[in-house]
């Protein structure tokens, strides 16, 4: 049987989300064994903000999650990213549920317990069907969310969209995609993007940031935040 992701291609991306961490250890490692990078979240709300950072090409979706149930999951995920396929797991008996999540955008399920072989074929067959264009792609930087940074051609994209920096922005954006999710303050920006020998003050970051977001964040949920009395961070949106 051939593996999901073929030996010529970057390997697909998997989120397997189930609140039962034992389920989730298998069915990550039988993935991986298929070529795949994976994934795994226990609940509702995990699963929605790694859906957000990692942008998936599937969803292995358990139904019934602590939380956010996964007919919740999938609408939130779908609404930023609604070419992602999702393979829901369902009861034996819950015929209404399997309708129910077809029906809100679900591309196809298995009913608990099931085969690892049958999550691999369903799986497979989803990914066929995505289309040439939504096939993963090498990426020579960083992405987070649907903010993408080219470190080779120093081009940035958001949602797709080109976004223009110049190279003092390229440098902030690039740092703070760096550490994602982790506050920044003003000394280490300044050291890590100007070097510790810069001769200005800290307002010089307050200044670049807010050129950063009326280029990143304009018009979009938020990516770069404020704490207050610390510093910056920057995560996807949600």
């Amino acid at each position: 049987m051939d593996s999901i992701s073929g030996p010529d291609q970057p390997p697909w991306r998997i989120l397997v989300v189930d609140d039962e961490p034992d389920l989730v250890e298998v069915l990550c490692g039988a993935l991986r064994y298929e070529g795949c990078e994976v994934r795994g979240a226990g609940d509702g709300p995990a699963a929605v903000a790694a859906a957000a950072d990692w942008r998936p090409h599937a969803v292995v979706l358990d139904m019934m999650l602590p939380g956010l149930d996964g007919m919740e999951v999938l609408r939130r995920i779908h609404a930023g990213q609604p070419e992602v396929r999702v393979l829901f797991l369902t009861a034996k008996d819950a015929v209404e549920d399997r309708i129910a999540g077809l029906a809100a955008g679900g591309d196809d399920y298995v009913t608990k317990p099931f085969s690892l072989a049958e999550v691999v074929v369903r799986l497979r067959g989803l990914l066929r069907r995505t289309g040439p264009a939504e096939r993963p792609v090498p990426v020579r930087g960083l992405v987070l969310g649907d903010l993408v940074l080219d470190e080779q051609s120093h081009e940035v994209a958001r949602g797709g969209e080109p976004v223009e920096l110049s190279p003092t922005e390229f440098a902030l954006l690039r740092y703070l995609m760096q550490h994602p999710r982790q506050v920044l303050s003003k000394p280490q920006i300044l050291e890590a993007v100007w070097s510790y020998d810069f001769g200005g003050q800290a307002h010089v970051v307050e200044l670049y940031i807010s050129y950063l977001r009326k280029k990143v964040d304009l018009g979009r949920p938020p990516m770069i935040h404020t704490v207050r009395g610390s510093g910056y961070l920057i995560k996807a949106a949600t």
